[in-house]
């Protein structure tokens, strides 16, 4: 420690003003004591401590203003005064209302040889604060980690125990990153050596020149169709694989499986030539559950909402793509349940980037192994409707009218009456879109059913006698 090289020459003269005014500008907080430790004066320079300890300390001994805990370290800040540089030590003084505390670092000094002495102290609150923050970080860092461990043993297990041969690639060092036991015995012993090396060395010349072609069609379209191979041990075997993204580095996951042995789901669901059949059929479609949540679609409905890769649209709702959200799904799981199936469902199937498309939809509902599923064959009916010429629809001369009758009739009655037409114009649609069943009707309108039969009977629209039975 450094101190002035002529400290008696350098501060000579100061009053004791000037001494206070420079003991408060260099300390936090600063305490006169007496040769037997009460304080008899306070100078604090930190307004945090300020408000912060609120202190009526003047005539209390310095030992009680203190916490318990550190009641020893005043009596050694005491007992150092007789020698020539005491160390500091931190003192922790009760904030009031005794739910905190306030940490300090004082050192004392004597004062002119008489018993007198002077506790200057250091404000250890943002250090304090700051300490807590790094705490506080490690702990989250910590469970972050444990959960990171949680979920790699959840992996390693899940990739130790599967039945299916499965290899990890990363695709722009076709190197392998894991693969599970299974995937060892179908490559042989080259598999138990494969990690780290070439996925293509697993398998013959021939085969590895198809399987290289294979993986760049993956990273590039996302997809790729089913892959037969031998592999270096003289195996055949069929390969499946699916595209993921980790640390901005695209990866395959590789299932392998015996020509003998049943090959995995695919995205419609099922084996065989169905599956290329319906992956290449230009009309869209699309498996769900019974509450309408994706499970499996073909290529087509991929392009109609602007998607990928059939994970994108997996376990999504339907509802999120369709013209009407909130309405239309609704509507046909209704009839789906009650009739069994629906054709010619119009209304429009909206694209991830803002396309819209004006659709025909026929569905049918499946009951397989006491699991209900819903099919769904949506059509692209813009082409046929443009050829067709078929005009839109267009709002009916009593709208033109009721323009004309500004400054005529009063406000009131016009907008009773634009209100009529808008009204009857909606449920003529609602019953066009429903094929005139008047139950979705009314749930597509938020109508009850007596609701949506009074407004049939004021504006003449459909068969009075059977709605009247209906009720």
């Amino acid at each position: 420690m450094k101190t002035f090289k002529a400290p008696r020459k350098a501060l000579t003269g100061l009053d004791g003003e000037t001494v206070s005014g420079l003991i408060n500008a260099a300390a936090d907080i600063a305490l006169l004591l007496d040769k037997r430790g009460v304080i008899r004066d306070v100078s604090i320079g930190s307004k945090t401590l300020s408000s912060a300890l609120q202190p009526d300390w003047i005539g209390r001994p310095f030992i009680d203003v203190v916490t318990t805990d550190s009641r020893p370290k005043v009596e050694l800040l005491m007992a150092d005064l007789e020698h020539a540089e005491p160390l500091p030590r931190q003192l922790n003084h009760p904030a009031p209302g005794g739910s905190d505390t306030v940490a300090v670092q004082y050192s004392v000094r004597p004062l002119n040889g008489d018993g007198r002495s002077l506790a200057i102290g250091r404000d250890l609150s943002a250090l304090a604060n700051l300490q807590q923050k790094v705490i506080e970080a490690e702990q989250s860092i910590e469970s972050d980690y444990s959960r990171l461990r949680l979920a790699e043993t959840r992996y390693r297990l899940l990739l130790q125990t599967v039945s299916d041969a499965i290899v990890v690639v990363d695709l722009q060092t076709r190197r392998v990153v894991e693969l599970n036991p299974s995937a060892s015995a179908l490559l042989g012993d080259t598999g138990r050596r494969l990690v780290g090396r070439a996925v293509t060395e697993a398998f013959d010349a021939r085969s590895s020149e198809s399987l290289g072609e294979w993986l760049v069609g993956l990273r590039t379209a996302g997809r790729a169709e089913e892959l037969r191979l031998r592999s270096a041990g003289g195996r055949e075997c069929r390969l499946q694989g699916t595209l993921f993204r980790q640390d901005n580095v695209s990866h395959a996951l590789l299932k392998l499986f015996t020509p003998g042995a049943a090959a995995p789901a695919t995205a419609s669901g099922t084996v065989g030539p169905w599956v290329e059949v319906t992956q290449r059929l230009p009309d869209a479609l699309v498996v769900t559950t019974a509450e309408g949540r994706v499970v499996s679609a073909n290529r087509a409905f991929l392009d109609l909402v602007q998607l990928a890769t059939d994970e994108q649209v997996r376990n999504e709702s339907l509802e999120r793509w369709l013209g009407r959200p909130g309405v239309d799904l609704g509507v046909l799981v209704a009839n789906l349940r009650q009739h069994g199936s629906v054709r010619f469902f119009a209304t429009s199937l909206r694209g991830e980037y803002g396309s819209s498309t004006e659709v025909e939809i026929s569905a049918v509902a499946v009951d397989l192994e006491g699991q209900s599923w819903l099919g769904f064959a949506i059509r692209n009916v813009e082409r046929r409707r443009v050829a067709e010429g078929r005009p839109t629809r267009e709002l009916p001369r009593s709208v033109e009218q009721l323009t004309e009758l500004v400054g005529r009739v009063s406000l009131k009655e016009l907008v009773r009456e634009t209100t009529d037409v808008i009204e009857r114009l909606c449920i003529e649609a609602a019953l066009e879109l429903t094929g005139d069943n008047r139950a979705s009707a009314a749930e597509m309108l938020g109508l009850s059913r007596q609701s949506l039969y009074v407004k049939l009977r004021r504006y003449g629209l459909g068969d009075l006698q059977d709605s009247s039975e209906e009720t």
